[in-house]
């Protein structure tokens, strides 16, 4: 049977039909590459860290809690930050003022235009904490390794044991956004359904029941135990896997929405000093993209805190000793 050419115009609609076929299917592949962007946004992987170690615009940060883990092997390039000492003010219960974080920031290399990346010990516990205070002063391009150090070690990455000195940074830190940060008022209006804010108590079943003050060990105490009326217990460990990593948006999402948090309300997280409930600030703000603030006073502001509202299941009382 012979072969029928179109005619000129018909040619044209044909063509016409390809082309609007290839832009469907072009803009159905940047969709998706868009969506896969949004969700990796402020993570990145230990492959794609070690992959771009050498990059002249990439800052490599480390906020560990324990001491002395930094120096004994830490990423290639990495600057070492003390979360009790640069990332607070020393003397005042608050985060570093203005001056002394961009004076940090600067001593660790980092301009405007450069691409930052947290990491530490504890599946990054207090590396979260300092992408919150980044937040805070609204820097940008800050992603969390996900995994942090344990995965990198686990992984057999390469450490370095000696730490580079960066040429000093030009960053200038500009406006405040407080709107990340809980007060105790805030907690206390939530607590008495003054609010509709949604509060997320992050720190174990022993913890959130009375059972216990705090983890034991720890200097940072409280003169009560308990959790604040009507907040969800919801472990921050729970939303990580066993390497360290955070779990799926999806199940990030089915975790909290089983305990009532599904972003329909504002959520403000808190656990002991603020460090636990910074990780799940992440979980909640970055990957979920919910209203969220983290109460960095958290249990050790509101269980010293006079005539605030208190839910003790154990009924443990402070004996004063």
């Amino acid at each position: 049977m012979p072969l029928h050419y179109p005619r000129a115009a018909s040619a044209r609609k044909f063509g016409r039909f390809l082309a609007t076929r290839f832009l469907i299917a072009a803009a159905a592949l940047l969709g998706a590459s868009a969506a896969f962007a949004q969700a990796s946004e402020f993570l990145v992987s230990t492959d794609w860290l070690e992959k771009n170690i050498n990059d002249p615009k990439l800052r490599i940060i480390e906020v560990s809690v324990t001491p002395g883990v930094f120096e004994r092997g830490h990423i290639p390039g990495a600057y070492n930050v003390a979360w009790h000492t640069d990332l607070v003010d020393p003397v005042r219960r608050d985060i570093a003022t203005p001056q002394n974080f961009e004076k940090l920031l600067r001593q660790a290399g980092v301009s405007d235009g450069n691409t930052i990346v947290l990491y530490g010990d504890n599946n990054n516990w207090f590396a979260a904490w300092g992408a919150w205070v980044f937040d805070i002063y609204n820097v940008k391009n800050v992603k969390l390794l996900d995994g942090g150090r344990k995965k990198w070690e686990a992984e057999n990455r390469p450490l370095a044991a000696v730490a580079r000195t960066p040429v000093a940074g030009t960053i200038r830190i500009g406006a405040t956004n407080n709107a990340l940060r809980a007060r105790l008022p805030d907690v206390v209006a939530a607590a008495e359904k003054k609010s509709n804010a949604v509060l997320v108590d992050i720190r174990s079943a022993d913890e959130y029941s009375g059972k216990v003050f705090a983890p034991a060990g720890v200097q940072e105490l409280s003169v009560r135990a308990g959790h604040v009326p009507g907040a969800a217990n919801v472990p921050w460990g729970q939303a990580v896997a066993a390497d360290g990593t955070f779990k799926s948006v999806d199940e990030l999402r089915k975790l909290y929405a089983a305990a009532g948090v599904d972003g329909s309300k504002p959520v403000i997280t808190y656990c002991r000093i603020g460090e636990r409930s910074s990780h799940t600030w992440f979980a909640l703000k970055k990957l979920l993209g919910y209203d969220v603030r983290n109460y960095d006073g958290s249990w050790t502001e509101y269980g010293n805190a006079v005539g605030v509202p208190v839910v003790n299941l154990a009924g443990t009382v402070w004996g004063g000793k």
